[in-house]
């Protein structure tokens, strides 16, 4: 823990990190209600919303991650923060000059350039923190961004009910540009053992051979395919939750995401604080948590309880940090670091098909039958997943290493 606090790259991507997860609970919030204003609370524009969000992610997830382990790291993630906030800047134009459809635009945006930017800090991860710590380092900044999953939808719901959607993109204007000041700190990161003469599609390739020849990896594909499906049938519904069960006005979803951020939070630091026994037990742990994630999505549908549906998220929400921690430290620590980027390109448009399909048909499935029968399917696939986790054989943490190896402060 004390070396992670003086770990220079640590401290400057999860503060990155931090900052914008800020800027997505801004933009979160802000369309989210905009769009239900303009659609009459219409369950297939929210729908649709957030299938703009994941439909860029599908399609450039591959080609980013392939660019990213060719590109250098540190220029690449500062680029894309850049990038977002001057795209953001033109929608706000294109909104004062009365185009309000301009603001799906800043959606699809953020999507395609998050998938550049995000295999960069994987792959600064990778090289400057040391193997057996990840674990921990990874739960410290789930926990911290956990802070602002609580704090950031009512930040968000603030902006916007008070100042309105142009201070929305303002105020993310301004996160996107701080965080990339931060990353001008970083240690340049050049490759060093590249082979320039091959080309992108070689790259690509091999990305996709180096998968294929690993059992682990395309169970884990099935499961991100099975898992992004549940989350994206439950996730545009939400704020029907709040309305329907829990007879509260839509803004009441605020709390809802508030709730999950407080079980993010304790999860992180409980990963963070258990990584090593974790590490040995990723298999038993990953199937537990399948089993009670599944049991908690029913639970949030039955409840008509606000304290009963925020005590199920709170624990929703822990279970998910535990999935993010040892999924982040499995690509992280197991993954060759000339692959993290093709694998995570190649993982996320798994999981983003399934979240595609998901929230494509969560409204339709809705208006055609209920939240109970959307919430039931939801549930059934994420046990389902449970036959996948059983089968995945994780190596143990290495029990020391040599800090010469990596560059402290």
């Amino acid at each position: 823990m004390k070396a992670l606090l003086h770990n220079r790259v640590f401290l400057i991507v999860a503060g990155a990190d931090l900052l914008q997860q800020v800027g997505i609970w801004i933009r979160n919030m802000a369309l989210l209600f905009y769009i239900m204003e303009q659609s009459g609370n219409n369950p297939v524009a929210v729908s649709l919303l957030t299938t703009l969000e994941y439909l860029p992610i599908f399609l450039f997830s591959l080609i980013g991650g392939t660019f990213a382990d060719r590109w250098n790291p540190k220029k690449t993630v500062i680029a894309g923060d850049a990038l977002s906030a001057v795209s953001i800047l033109l929608i706000l134009l294109l909104v004062t000059a009365g185009l309000w459809q301009a603001v799906f635009v800043a959606t699809v945006v953020s999507a395609i350039v998050s998938q550049f930017s995000q295999p960069s800090s994987s792959v600064l991860f990778r090289r400057h923190v040391p193997e057996e710590q990840v674990g921990t380092a990874v739960g410290i900044t789930q926990s911290l961004m956990a802070i602002f999953t609580i704090l950031g939808p009512i930040l968000g719901t603030f902006i916007y009910t008070q100042l309105g959607l142009k201070a929305s993109l303002i105020a993310l204007i301004l996160v996107f540009l701080i965080a990339a000041s931060i990353q001008l700190l970083l240690p340049d990161s050049r490759r060093e053992d590249r082979q320039d003469h091959r080309s992108p599609w070689e790259d690509l390739r091999a990305g996709l051979r180096y998968v294929q020849e690993r059992s682990n990896l395309k169970l884990t594909a099935v499961l991100f395919l099975l898992s992004g499906l549940s989350i994206g049938l439950t996730q545009p519904l939400d704020v029907f939750l709040v309305i329907e069960r829990l007879s509260l006005p839509k803004e009441g979803v605020q709390w809802l995401t508030a709730s999950e951020g407080i079980g993010m939070f304790v999860g992180g630091l409980l990963a963070a604080a258990a990584s090593v026994w974790v590490g040995r037990h990723r298999r038993g742990v990953m199937t537990g948590i399948m089993l009670i994630w599944s049991m908690l999505t029913f639970i949030e549908v039955v409840s008509v309880w606000p304290l009963l549906t925020a005590g199920a998220r709170v624990l929703s929400g822990l279970c998910g940090a535990f999935f993010q921690v040892i999924f982040t430290a499995f690509m992280i620590q197991e993954v060759r670091e000339e692959y993290i980027g093709r694998v995570n390109g190649l993982m996320v448009p798994v999981m983003m098909a399934g979240m595609l399909l998901g929230t494509g048909a969560s409204g339709l499935l809705m208006n055609l039958s209920s939240l109970f029968v959307v919430y039931g399917v939801s549930s059934l696939l994420t046990l389902g997943c449970c036959l996948f986790t059983l089968r995945l054989q994780f190596k143990d943490v290495p029990p020391t290493y040599n800090p010469k190896e990596y560059k402290l402060l």
